[in-house]
């Protein structure tokens, strides 16, 4: 076993990732491979068809001018808590307190929301081969690998996830670069990126998929504690993830729409029983058989590698509330030889085990009900933290004038930003059954487990106040070396 030197005690694993690991982990959680063969075409069919492309380079640009304020205050606040940590140091305790509970709910939500879709996904793939199991036997099973891998050492995790990203990548690239040579189905257009087709049909849902295929990517600043040189790494990463995550969803969207056609891309996706065998369709007909089973293959690994990345995310924020007195001190400790968050990360495998067994019990959809309902509630939970991040940084720099950057990255583009999330919650909340599926009673109470859990976190915030007031002062600190 590793011997540790006194100051690492309890201390998350130093100088263990770098900017390649940090960025596959990140891009890992935002499963582009799912994102693309389910989220892409849904997306499509609901919202503004073949404008979809112009919809991600609108995305990207935005996220890319949150992530300007985001690593500038990353470069002061090196936390595991990240949204958290941002929140309470830019905007008092309780404030920080309430993002804390919002981001245990949101990426637990993610985790165990996409342990449905790879449940039957998986059940569905290893049909075809003879291999009839229920759905939730392939989530429990997904459940105890990632509950190893969460509980080891995170560099080993991030080892399986850069492989599995690279090999998404290389399918739907291989994909791309045949409809690309073919010119599609009626040749190439820059139609997609026009503005009439970028605003036809149903923009603001268009908007709201883009938003949570791109669920992930803000989680570099989680690592701080791990990364090599976090101030030069966290920045890289957080770039490298938007710009990546970004070119490939808006090139392969675009040439998606290319390949069915742009006048016939709805109606092609309206024919469907099924909108998300789009892809797998288009790569039977530009490239064959063959790399369709392999796409259904690694569709499957994608989901695993969203489910690993999303653990990792989870068992941070809940060891770091821990550890800061949020939640029991029990809970902020970490492993004596991996340097794991191993505690948080048995909490959250054990609760996605219940969650899971739950809907397996009563019978419900591990698709439409699972995996949509959570992983909308997710979506809604992390853009409401961006948001508060983006007023976070404001606040942090006009209070802290000496780290005080330059005034369109701390002041101006994050109030821009802010802005904008604000207007796309407002748009998630009203189109929130539509957008789910979830309709009456649980149209209201699902996107309000948002707000009950900012609710929580400012009552443990206030109470930590009370019984520790240096504790509560503390919160959102960077470890001291």
């Amino acid at each position: 076993m590793t011997t540790l030197e006194a100051g690492e005690l309890n201390r998350l694993r130093k100088n263990s990732l770098g900017v390649g690991a940090i960025t596959f982990m990140v891009i890992s959680a935002a499963a582009p491979l799912t994102a693309v063969a389910g989220g892409t075409p849904l997306g499509m069919l609901m919202g503004n068809g073949a404008g979809f492309a112009g919809t991600y380079l609108i995305v990207t640009l935005l996220l890319l001018l949150f992530a300007v304020g985001y690593v500038a205050m990353s470069r002061h606040i090196g936390n595991a808590g990240a949204f958290y940590a941002y929140a309470a140091r830019g905007l008092g305790g309780l404030a920080g307190g309430a993002v804390a509970l919002i981001a245990i709910l949101s990426y637990n939500a993610m985790q165990i929301g996409v342990m449905g879709l790879l449940g039957a996904a998986t059940a569905g793939l290893f049909a075809g081969w003879g291999i009839n199991l229920p759905w939730w036997v392939w989530s429990f099973i997904a459940i105890a690998i990632v509950a190893v891998l969460g509980y080891r050492q995170v560099d080993l995790s991030a080892k399986i996830l850069t492989v599995l990203v690279l090999a998404e990548y290389v399918v739907v690239l291989i994909l791309d670069l045949t409809i690309l040579k073919t010119g599609g189905d009626s040749g190439l257009s820059a139609a997609p990126f026009s503005w009439s087709q970028i605003t036809s049909g149903a923009p603001a849902i268009a908007i709201l998929f883009c938003f949570a295929a791109f669920i992930g990517f803000e989680a570099t600043t989680i690592y701080a504690e791990e990364a090599r040189d976090p101030k030069v790494t966290i920045p890289r990463a957080t770039y490298f993830s938007v710009i990546l995550i970004g070119l490939f969803y808006m090139v392969t969207a675009w040439l998606m729409a290319v390949g069915a056609g742009v006048d016939k891309l709805v109606p092609s996706l309206q024919a469907l029983q099924d909108p998300t065998t789009f892809l797998f369709g288009l790569s039977d007909r530009y490239a064959g058989t063959l790399l369709t089973h392999a796409m259904s293959i690694l569709f499957v690994s994608s989901l695993f590698a969203g489910v690993l990345a999303f653990h990792n995310a989870v068992a941070r924020y809940i060891y770091v509330a821990g550890r800061e007195k949020l939640l029991p001190q029990t809970i902020g400790v970490t492993h004596s030889a991996h340097q794991s968050p191993h505690v948080a990360s048995v909490i959250q495998s054990v609760l996605a085990a219940v969650v899971v067994g739950l809907f397996a019990v009563l019978g419900l959809d591990p698709v439409l009900a699972l995996f949509s309902w959570l992983t909308n509630v997710a979506t809604l939970g992390v853009i409401v933290m961006m948001a508060v991040a983006s007023l976070a940084v404001v606040m942090y720099f006009r209070a802290n004038p000496s780290n005080q950057e330059n005034g369109l990255k701390t002041t101006i583009l994050p109030a821009l930003t802010f802005i904008a999330f604000a207007v796309i919650i407002y748009l998630i909340v009203i189109n929130f059954g539509s957008l789910s599926g979830a309709g009456g009673f649980l149209g209201v109470f699902l996107p309000a487990l948002v707000l009950i859990a900012a609710v929580v976190g400012l009552l443990l915030a206030g109470a930590l106040r009370g019984r520790d007031p240096a504790a509560f002062e503390r919160l959102g600190q960077p470890l001291k070396d």
